[in-house]
């Protein structure tokens, strides 16, 4: 019950802060009852913030009639120091540059009906050695121009590795899958034009879910080829261009797959009842 009573301090002094939220600045905001020992004390006992989060959600915001999506994103909080746990430089849109700070991956609900996010999940970015090398590696590449089409002798690639930065960002997404269950069906995962490539479609769909994200300004969606074979060459892979703009409802002629070719490779992904919503999404 102690930890309750100190929470129920905090809470209002969370909410009517403005600015930075420090420690020093809750115990103030907080009054009588929470000083900073009490805030100290507070923050130091272990407590189960995902299931705390699940079960708010499910008593007080959960309406079975209600269509949830699944969205995630990434949020930069600017840090000086050297010793704070997780330090690193991560790139912060609203800067338009790499900054020293923290980055929180973070989960939420978004309802359908009435157009709220509700987080359920979230956890500090603490990047590993292989993960910062991976960082580094794709810094240093050359960016020079390659000739279009494919390079002469290459093959279809195979499904790509998942990267230190997708297989943390999929551990987050399984475990709150395991934790609700079948409580809140979910379908599709909302992320932005960052996880719009081959990897994070593999991904997602180990996941079971349909991925909702932005593709590059170059991207190329194409159906499979169904037409009769030349008589010489190779087989013809790709079909009609589709248009992202102007995707029909339906597609009689659609085949059991659905090919997307971007400019990191074509990668194949079966087709769902939702056509549109098979590989990718364009949005």
């Amino acid at each position: 019950m102690t930890t309750i009573r100190q929470f129920s301090r905090i809470i209002p002094a969370l909410l009517a802060m403005t600015g930075r939220v420090t420690m020093l600045g809750i115990a103030r905001w907080s009054g009588e009852g929470a000083s900073y020992r009490t805030v100290q004390r507070f923050f130091a006992t272990l407590m189960p913030w995902a299931t705390l989060f699940w079960l708010f959600f499910r008593t007080h915001l959960f309406e079975p009639d209600d269509v949830y999506l699944l969205a995630g994103d990434e949020t930069i909080v600017t840090k000086a120091g050297k010793h704070t746990p997780g330090l690193d430089r991560f790139f912060a849109s609203l800067y338009g540059k790499p900054v020293p700070g923290l980055a929180f991956f973070a989960l939420s609900f978004i309802s359908i009906k009435h157009r709220r996010s509700f987080p359920i999940a979230v956890e500090q970015v603490v990047r590993t050695a292989d993960e910062k090398a991976a960082t580094q590696h794709k810094a240093a590449k050359p960016t020079a121009k390659r000739k279009p089409g494919r390079p002469k002798g290459s093959t279809a690639k195979a499904s790509p590795n998942l990267s230190p930065e997708l297989s943390r960002i999929q551990r987050l997404i399984l475990s709150l899958l395991e934790r609700i269950g079948s409580v809140v069906p979910l379908t599709y995962l909302v992320l932005d034009g960052h996880f719009g490539n081959a990897a994070a479609l593999q991904m997602t769909r180990e996941c079971n879910l349909q991925l909702i994200s932005k593709l590059r300004a170059d991207s190329a969606l194409y159906l499979p080829y169904d037409g009769p074979y030349a008589g010489r060459g190779p087989k013809r892979i790709y079909g009609d261009k589709l248009n992202p703009r102007a995707i029909p409802l339906s597609i009689p002629s659609a085949p059991q797959d659905f090919y997307c070719a971007a400019e990191c490779g074509m990668y194949r992904q079966d087709q769902s009842e939702n056509a549109r919503a098979s590989a990718c999404t364009v949005v």
